[in-house]
């Protein structure tokens, strides 16, 4: 029954898929960062850009 504990302490595997989990969790939130702050600053181009715009007439018009 001593063996069995020992043998079950000695396992390696749950907290290799736990720290794989983590690190899984880690950078998704780190792209999901990124997404949300580049989103907002590209948001805020387009809208310098269609400011900029407005007043162009088109090549037809």
């Amino acid at each position: 029954m001593s063996n069995v504990i020992k043998q079950f302490l000695r396992e390696e595997d749950g907290v290799s898929a736990i720290e794989y989990g983590l690190l899984a969790g880690l950078i998704a939130v780190a792209i999901i960062a990124t997404v949300t702050t580049i989103g907002g600053n590209l948001n805020t181009v387009f809208g310098y850009v269609q400011t900029a715009l407005a007043g162009v007439k088109s090549p037809g018009g």
